[in-house]
Formats: structure tokens, sequence, C-alpha cells
């Protein structure tokens, strides 16, 4: 089986990307799949703000522009407030919120403190909650509106064992995308990118090396995990101009999705009763 090509982040222009310049906000930022997403806009030529708890040792960068940075720990509403505030006093606008800040360490359910499921919960439902109700204050001020984007995760979709607060929260999160999209329309619209398996620099510590990492990425119909630029791109149509009357939906990006375990053992058995008769 061949793999899909991964995208060519250089070919994004203003034009082909999101329109004239804007301003954007990415929470986390700063590295991982939000990093990604921070230069996919910057090479569309947005002005980029990349928000966290502590400023990275390097910024997001992309033909020339850097983004921004802005401390804030978006478990607190009001500092979110605040973070969206700084915002327009420096920009005078906000046109795109991508709600990336999220997730959560493998643990056990059955025994995981209860508080450990609420900081989940915090940071994973809330933060986007209340991220988006700050965002929303503003963009309904403007002519142009806005755009909120929410990354989910194919956790959502399927069982999410050792990450089940994490994949409830994921759930929830596309349940309020469709409920904010109908209530802020039509000034302002509310989608939902949901990656499956990602390939940042962290996917040593879940998948081993680079052996361990193509393995895992043999499993997906695409032949690869996906790049963070893959899920930039899809945010960067899904807040375009082009995406105009896309709302209250969720863009499911997992590169065809896992091959059903049913396969893997039937062919496994298939294998075995051929050995058995000719040997």
């Amino acid at each position: 089986m061949g793999t899909m090509s991964k995208p060519d982040t250089e070919s994004v222009t203003p034009a082909a990307g999101s329109g004239a310049s804007r301003v954007v906000l990415v929470t986390g930022g700063t590295k991982g799949i939000g990093r990604g997403i921070a230069e996919g806009f910057l090479a569309a030529g947005d002005t980029v703000v990349v928000c966290a708890r502590n400023a990275p040792e390097t910024l997001p960068r992309a033909d020339g522009r850097t983004a921004e940075f802005m401390a804030c720990d978006v478990r607190e509403a009001d500092a979110l407030r605040a973070l969206v505030a700084a915002i327009v006093a420096r920009h005078g606008q906000l046109d795109v919120l991508v709600n990336n800040a999220g997730g959560s360490p493998m643990v056990d359910a059955a025994t995981v403190s209860p508080r450990f499921h609420e900081g989940v919960l915090r940071l994973n439902l809330f933060s986007t909650l209340h991220a988006s109700q700050a965002a929303n204050a503003q963009m309904q001020q403007q002519a142009d509106g806005g755009v909120i984007v929410c990354i989910g995760s194919i956790s959502a979709l399927r069982p999410s064992p050792g990450t089940a607060a994490y994949g409830a929260a994921k759930a929830a999160v596309l349940n309020l995308v469709a409920s904010l999209a109908v209530e802020w329309a039509p000034k302002v619209r509310v989608v939902a990118v949901s990656p499956g398996l990602v390939r940042t620099e962290q996917s040593h510590l879940h998948y081993g090396d680079e052996a361990g990492i193509a393995a895992v990425g043999a499993t997906i119909p695409a032949g690869r995990m996906a790049e963070p630029s893959d899920v930039a791109q899809a945010c960067l149509w899904v807040s375009s101009p082009a995406a105009s009357y896309l709302s209250g939906t969720n863009l499911l990006l997992h590169g065809g999705g896992e091959r059903p375990a049913f396969l893997a053992a039937a062919a496994q058995a298939h294998k075995d009763s051929k050995e058995k008769v000719s040997g």
C-alpha cells in the first residue's frame, strides 16, 4: 500500500488560505499540533497569537513571520477574557480562535482521583467554552464576525481506554460546537476539526522509535500518521471564506480511520489454517 503525501505548507498563500490577513489566536499554540496550526496561519499571511502558561524556547515561525506569545492559563475564565482583551487592544480585532489546548496522560479510570478527572474536563471542555465565550463577545461586535475552530479528537467517536475522561470531554466539545453554532449565528461560525493519530515531537513517548511510529502509521489506510501541518490545512480551510456555509459540524481528519480488528484476526486465522493444511 502506498502512503498519502504530506501537505505542502509552502504552497499556502493568503489568497488560497484565509483571504485577507486576519488576527488569529491559537491556544496551546507553542508545541505539537497547536504549533503546526500557528505556523500554517503564519504561512497564510495572518497575524498569529499563541498562548500557554509558559513561554517556549522558540516561537512558531513561517515565511519570515513569527507568532506573538501571551501567557495564559486557559483553565481560568478570567485569564481568557483578559487575553482576548489584550489581543483586541493590540490589534483591534480577533478574527479566528482555534481552541487547541488540551490533552491527558494515560490513567486507569477505575482508580484515578476525582480531582484528576475534574482537571481533564477543565482543560479540555471548560477552557474551550470559556475561550469561545470571550472570543464571541468580541466577534459579535465586528462587521465580519469571526470563526471559532475547536480541535476535537477521534477519541470522541470511539472508545478511549486509558483516557476515558478525555474522550468524554472531546465528545462534549462536539455537542458544544453544534449548540454554539446555532446560538451565535450568523455572525460567528463554530466548527470542529477532529484529528486521528498525529505525529508530534512527543510521539516517541507513545509509540517508541521510528520503527514503532512507522508500524502504527501502517495501520492507517493513508499509510502514515497525520502531521500537525495536515491539521493546520484543515483549520485554514474551515476558517476561510471558501467554507462560509460550514458551521456546527465536525471535520474528521483521520486518514481513512482505523482498520477493524476483526479483519486482522480473520486474516491471521486464515493464514494459520492454510499452514496447518500444508503441514
